[in-house]
């Protein structure tokens, strides 16, 4: 029995790490998705600007005009990439999500066999 309690409190912890991880995990893909927001709407003001407009960007204290074609590839660029993220959180989140429902259901087979073995001498007892 106190093997089983022993292994209930091992199994118990890596529950509790893996929600840790998820939790992590869904912090780090709402960031991407407000990022992609962010170059999305970057994306769209490119599409408004007129012919000869400038494009200026920030770096450090000072703005530096910067040319329409490297600023839309750098946006795209920067797009791209926080969509193959997102797609590898999600996958991450899915794999956590499948090791967490397996914790929990060894987690509760465990307590019922606890349960089970502790409350079957009672029984046998009763009977007898």
């Amino acid at each position: 029995m106190a093997e089983i309690q022993a292994r209930l409190q091992s199994l118990s912890e890596e529950f509790t790490k893996l929600q840790q991880e998820l939790q992590t995990a869904v912090q780090s893909r709402q960031k991407l998705e407000a990022q992609k927001q962010e170059n999305s709407n970057v994306q769209k003001e490119f599409e408004r600007l007129k012919n000869g407009e400038n494009i200026y960007k920030l770096v450090g204290p000072v703005l530096l005009k910067q040319d329409k074609i490297e600023a839309e590839s750098t946006v795209n660029g920067r797009l791209e990439f926080i969509g193959k993220e997102l797609d590898r959180t999600d996958d991450q989140i899915k794999e956590m999500q499948g090791k967490i429902e397996n914790k929990k259901g060894e987690i509760i087979q465990l307590q019922a066999s606890l349960q089970g073995g502790s409350g079957a001498p009672g029984k046998v007892a009763a009977k007898g």
